[in-house]
């Protein structure tokens, strides 16, 4: 059955055994994600050939206004996106999953490198391709990813890769005595959290509820690290991430207010990619930034490890619409939403 039994033990362990160890997976493809999005409701399917399952999806079902939902596979699919022949068939499977929920869309967001070749074939298909021209407000993830690539270098070369300010900023912290743990507790996720806290508040952004948090580390486990700086009894930053496939995802980051004259997040950040090395991961993923711009604080701190990729740009935003008034309403007016809303807490 190409939907996902969520009873039948066996199949789903057969359904985990492919996505865990695909190339194309991606850590928010897995069946745990959706046990960290529990405000969601949550499908999977898959397509098989001879026997094999040869592509997944992970879907994300958010219900809506007027009983419409809309269905979200982040990060997905499990396959090649250039494998048209492959997602043309899982899309067929999500159909299904589109009549039984109502949806007015679906929408997926490859990790995939921007090809303008490949975003024109998919618009000869019908899909919607949402990239170069939109702003934060209207995607949901940003495109552009600061990705250290890491599989050909040692430790040392990686070092060296950065540019200048941040080896010195990594060796301050480290003259300077701040130290370095990793945790996967419950202690450690409260640390993280005040810390999280104290970030919202200074640079007056959203935060998710610590339950959010919680289900992440249930989910995830050993794989999940919450790495914390310390400096004379004062926690100073913190951060989690988490090792999956062939990558280390920095996925949250959080700082107080005091000593950061020490520097403590590029340490954290050079620990953090140590393990990622130790691992065998071959990236490590610093998480996109929205504005290519040195004035913008994020892309100049992620920059700085990313010195010799630079950035990596993905496709963006790939959209099946089922009932085009909705989708039309949807795409059109929660960006003034939000971008609203942001003013307002800026106000504020």
């Amino acid at each position: 059955m190409p939907i996902l039994d969520k009873t039948n033990k066996a199949d789903i362990e057969r359904y985990n055994n492919f996505v865990r160890n695909s190339k194309f997976s991606n850590v928010t493809q897995d069946i745990s994600w959706s046990s960290v999005k529990k405000d969601w409701e949550n499908e999977q399917i898959y397509i098989e050939k001879d026997g094999e399952i040869v592509g997944a999806m992970s879907l994300l079902i958010r219900k809506g206004l007027g009983g419409f939902s809309m269905l979200y596979a982040p990060k997905g699919p499990v396959c090649d996106i250039n494998d048209l022949e492959t997602v043309q068939n899982l899309i067929s499977e999500v159909d299904i999953i589109a009549k039984k929920y109502n949806a007015f869309m679906l929408r997926f967001d490859p990790e995939a490198i921007y090809d303008k070749d490949l975003e024109n074939k998919y618009f000869k298909l019908g899909y919607k391709v949402r990239n170069i021209g939109f702003d934060q407000n209207s995607l949901i993830q940003p495109r552009y990813n600061m990705i250290l690539y890491m599989d050909k270098y040692t430790e040392d070369e990686l070092l060296e890769s950065f540019n200048s300010k941040t080896r010195y900023n990594i060796r301050l912290a480290s003259r300077k005595g701040v130290k370095v743990n990793y945790y996967d507790s419950e202690e450690a996720l409260k640390i993280f959290y005040e810390l999280y806290e104290i970030t919202a508040g200074r640079n007056k952004i959203g935060m998710r509820p610590y339950s959010y948090f919680e289900n992440m580390l249930n989910a995830f486990g050993e794989r999940l690290r919450i790495y914390i700086t310390e400096h004379e009894g004062d926690y100073l930053s913190a951060a989690i991430s988490i090792n999956y496939a062939d990558k280390v995802w920095y996925i949250y980051g959080a700082s107080s207010n005091v000593k950061r004259n020490l520097m403590p997040n590029y340490i954290m950040q050079w620990e953090m990619i140590k393990w990622a090395k130790e691992v065998g991961a071959n990236k490590y993923d610093f998480g996109g930034v929205f504005e290519l711009n040195n004035e913008d604080g994020l892309f100049r701190f992620k920059e700085g490890f990313c010195n010799k990729d630079g950035v990596t740009e993905f496709i963006g935003e790939i959209d099946k619409v089922y009932k085009p008034s909705i989708y039309y309403a949807f795409t059109t007016l929660v960006p003034k939403v939000q971008e609203f809303r942001k003013k307002i807490n800026k106000r504020g």
